[in-house]
């Protein structure tokens, strides 16, 4: 008999030395309790639950802000996908990375790069002194940005978002000032939603479907 073992592989980049941490996660041990993904330094970590619903709660560590963000995905996207790319709810970059182990490694290496493009060689005493300075532009209030990412993608993982791509897009969700955008980066179809309210954002865990133009 085969068994259908459920595993991923989650990475993120420690915002206290700059470290990439990569780790594989399976169902079993998350059915067990939290995991705990711990960087070297010990200056951060990364927690994986496996929730009754069924579905994959993290908190993760980020470069840019003084708090960490949590995100909830669901198990299909948890551990089916070749690759999942979270991002930090101010900035829009990616702060996290789940799928096949290549292919999150590969993903890990390009934010590197981004981020010594965007740095040059101080990027991590940059970095730092943002967070202690408290220079991201938040949100009005980050459980907007929470809520839209929950919906989008359980509605992708149903095949419920549709745009001009005839074959399905691929879909991101970015910051706009006091907006969030849900965008097609294959054809360049959105839709945004206000990001100063969390009754309006509250309002989108009613929709079955989602039309981006």
């Amino acid at each position: 008999m085969v068994l259908d073992r459920k595993e991923t592989t989650v990475a993120y980049r420690c915002p206290e030395c700059g470290a990439g941490v990569v780790s594989l996660v399976g169902a079993f041990s998350l059915s067990a309790d939290m995991i705990r993904m711990r960087c070297s330094c010990g200056g951060s970590e990364l927690t994986v639950q496996y929730r009754n619903d069924k579905r994959v709660r993290l908190t993760v560590p980020c470069l840019f802000c003084p708090t960490p963000h949590s995100f909830t995905l669901s198990d299909e996207v948890f551990f089916k996908r070749e690759l999942t790319t979270l991002p930090c709810a101010y900035t829009g970059f990616p702060v996290c990375f789940i799928g096949a182990k290549n292919d999150v490694v590969s993903a890990l290496s390009r934010s590197e790069a981004e981020l010594l493009e965007l740095f040059g060689d101080d990027t991590q005493t940059d970095l730092d002194s943002m967070r202690r300075a408290g220079r991201m532009i938040p949100l009005t209030d980050p459980q907007v940005f929470d809520i839209v990412n929950f919906v989008v993608h359980d509605l992708q993982d149903e095949g419920r978002i549709t745009c001009r791509c005839e074959d399905g897009g691929d879909y991101k969700i970015k910051i706009d000032d006091c907006s969030i955008r849900v965008e097609c980066e294959r054809c360049g179809a959105s839709a945004v939603f206000p990001a100063d309210s969390v009754t309006t954002a509250s309002e989108f865990l009613l929709a079955d479907s989602l039309h981006l133009e």
